[in-house]
């Protein structure tokens, strides 16, 4: 047989089991991250594997700087952009490192003439983010959450009569963990507020003007691992520390197009199709009246049963990620388990809280929620 036709062959039969395994029984990620991606960016991604723009490679083959690749950048870009409604005077950077090495960048570009910054502890990664930070300058870290009445709650927002002798304000409104979610933009006064987005950026709407800096790691709801985005304000670009190593200058790669060294393409190729696929379903608006609807459904079943329990005050209850228990590690072993078998999948808590935890993030369809529930009163009927 010639190599050509081998090749044939192979593409072929690759495609056929790619395609194969949609007929499968259906399945619901409920993964914390990495994270569903829409069912039909990856039918678009399948399908352009082998061909993209017509090239006969596909789009991790081709040059970053190549006439193509470029303009899918633009146009990610752009469309970035219209679904968050972000100002003119903030740049949109696709970097590689993910939301941890951000922890580190951020003080390396933002510690100016202040010399320290302000972290607000919700949970365990904005506890981490400020650790990192201390590598790096002096962190003030106050806690803003406390325990009531065997809830979790969100005491304290207002920093207006403190923050102004930071350079900036640190704060996660998602904790992915417990599932504690800060819906407020806390207020800061006139200082630099930061925010960790990684687990609800374009899960609602946000007004981006409250910022000095945005950042997200991509695996929850904007693609695969290996890509965090940052949006930040003109005016905090160019102030990074001179030891800052260049591939976290913010500075040099804003005047690089995030590509001053090769990127994360095809990340960010998977990206661009999630914006799209975004706009033509109705942008963030309509995206955040399915998140809510979602954890609605959840939490109102939750709320009606003995059985199961949430922790998290109601006003705090993350739209993302619903964390329960049973109050037995055995018996949530045992849920998660059978959850598994009946094909829902990674509903274990995290190692630090424990439980269960569904990750309810913009891909889950309500179907995944709605078998979920079913799954659990079956649960419950047989293990009461």
């Amino acid at each position: 047989m010639r190599q050509g036709d081998k090749n044939k062959n192979y593409h072929f039969l690759f495609n056929n089991q790619l395609l194969g395994s949609q007929n499968m029984s259906q399945v619901f990620n409920f993964s914390a991250g990495p994270a569903m991606i829409p069912a039909a960016v990856l039918k678009k991604a399948q399908e352009e594997l082998l061909n993209w723009q017509g090239q006969g490679t596909s789009v991790m083959e081709v040059s970053h700087r190549g006439k193509y690749f470029m303009e899918l950048i633009t146009q990610a870009d752009k469309d970035f952009r219209e679904l968050y409604n972000i100002p003119d005077n903030y740049k949109v950077l696709f970097l590689q490192g993910g939301a941890r090495g951000q922890f580190a960048a951020i003080p390396m570009n933002l510690i100016a003439e202040k010399g320290k910054a302000l972290y607000l502890n919700s949970g365990h990664w904005s506890a981490t983010a400020a650790k990192e930070a201390r590598n790096f300058a002096e962190i003030d870290e106050i806690s803003i959450i406390e325990e009531k009445g065997g809830l979790t709650r969100v005491n304290r927002l207002d920093f207006s009569d403190i923050a102004e002798q930071y350079d900036y304000v640190h704060y996660c409104p998602n904790e992915t963990i417990t599932g504690v979610e800060i819906t407020e933009i806390p207020n800061v006064g006139n200082a630099v507020l930061v925010g960790d987005f990684s687990s609800n950026i374009l899960s609602r709407k946000l007004d981006i003007s409250k910022f000095g800096l945005i950042y997200a790691g991509a695996q929850k709801n904007l693609g695969p691992a290996g890509i965090v985005i940052v949006i930040v304000r003109e005016d905090l670009i160019g102030k990074a520390r001179k030891a800052t190593p260049s591939i976290w200058n913010y500075e040099i790669q804003a005047n690089a197009d995030s590509m001053i060294n090769t990127p994360p393409t095809f990340a960010w190729y998977l990206c661009s199709l999630v914006f799209k696929d975004l706009l033509a379903h109705g942008g963030v608006d309509a995206v955040a009246a399915r998140n809510l609807k979602k954890a609605e459904l959840l939490y109102s079943y939750l709320d009606q049963t003995t059985f199961y329990r949430n922790t998290i005050a109601k006003e705090n209850r993350s739209v993302m990620n619903v964390t329960f228990t049973t109050g037995d590690d055995e018996l949530n072993a045992k849920f998660v388990n059978e959850a598994t078998a009946a094909g829902l999948q990674a509903l274990k808590g995290h190692k630090v809280f424990g439980g269960m935890r569904a990750s309810i993030y913009n891909a889950m369809p309500i179907e995944g929620v709605e078998a979920l529930i079913a799954f659990m009163k079956k649960f419950e009927a047989e293990n009461a």
